[in-house]
């Protein structure tokens, strides 16, 4: 038919599996789950975080400029974490990634080097017994906000990954992959990392054969084998569809609550104090 437009299937690539072409593209990503995480193009460049956004609000007159990011957001048990730091203008540590990028020692060496330089930084978990009464995204919510409310030092502007934050009464810019993007939220996700990691390894000790040392609280197959044989802790997540179904055995009745309160946890985890937290929140 004159005119007519004829149609051409996609041709793709016979290599790749159908997940895969939905997917997109991937990269090696130690701290991730599944070892790879996905590279969106308008990103796939921005591996390395820099100061841009940190300078643009330098610029504007925020002196203080607070970098947050959470971890264990998909996790099966544990609590959901967030971290804050307000990093010294234009110094980075060397090798400084979104967390998922890292193998673990990388993040231990970087965890250290921020701590040691940071002008701020604090850690804040929220644990599961309240992920179950309020839902993971308002955990999360409350851990990042707990978390800018706790550094030492006020900070006059934050930036966000893909979340704001309405009770907390400071500017905020709200960037997606901000850990990739931002310096200062880039080493939000590390000490963060780095203090739940630390955390879950010693939850492994009080509740073995899930594998928590190792997989850190995600769905695992050692960990749904523990789920299998053993049932749930007091530190699985009970709204999760893995844990929804299952019971908690006897066979942990004996724990210190104590010692299994990765609320109690977060407090330890704090930077200095709590400088600030009746002004920044609402």
């Amino acid at each position: 038919m004159p005119g007519a437009r004829r149609f051409r299937p996609p041709v793709e690539d016979p290599g790749r599996s159908p997940l895969a072409v939905r997917r997109g593209p991937t990269v090696f990503a130690p701290g991730a789950q599944g070892g790879r995480y996905e590279v969106a193009a308008w990103h796939s460049q921005r591996l390395d975080p820099d100061f841009a956004e940190e300078r643009i609000l330098w610029s504007r007159g925020f002196r203080h400029v607070a970098g947050i990011d959470e971890v264990g957001r998909g996790c099966l048990a544990g609590p959901v974490a967030a971290g804050a730091v307000i990093l010294p203008p234009n110094w980075q540590p060397r090798g400084l990634r979104d967390s998922k990028m890292l193998k673990p020692q990388e993040r231990r060496r970087l965890d250290m080097e921020i701590r040691a330089r940071a002008v701020a930084w604090s850690i804040a978990f929220v644990g599961p017994e309240l992920i179950d009464r309020i839902n993971i995204l308002q955990a999360t919510l409350l851990a990042s906000t707990l978390a800018a409310a706790r550094l030492p030092i006020r900070p006059d502007a934050l930036l966000l990954d893909a979340v704001s934050l309405p009770e907390l009464r400071v500017h905020q810019r709200v960037l997606v992959s901000a850990d990739r993007l931002c310096a200062s939220v880039a080493a939000a996700s590390v000490i963060a990392k780095v203090a739940r990691d630390r955390l879950m390894e010693e939850l492994d000790a009080l509740y073995p054969g899930y594998d928590l040392a190792h997989n850190k609280g995600y769905a695992a197959p050692e960990h749904r084998a523990g789920l299998v044989a053993l049932g749930l802790t007091p530190i699985h997540r009970l709204s999760f569809a893995p844990c929804r179904d299952r019971e908690q055995m006897g066979l942990w009745d004996d724990a210190s609550a104590g010692d299994a309160d990765p609320d109690l946890a977060g407090e330890q985890a704090d930077a200095s104090g709590r400088a600030g937290e009746a002004d920044l929140v609402g």
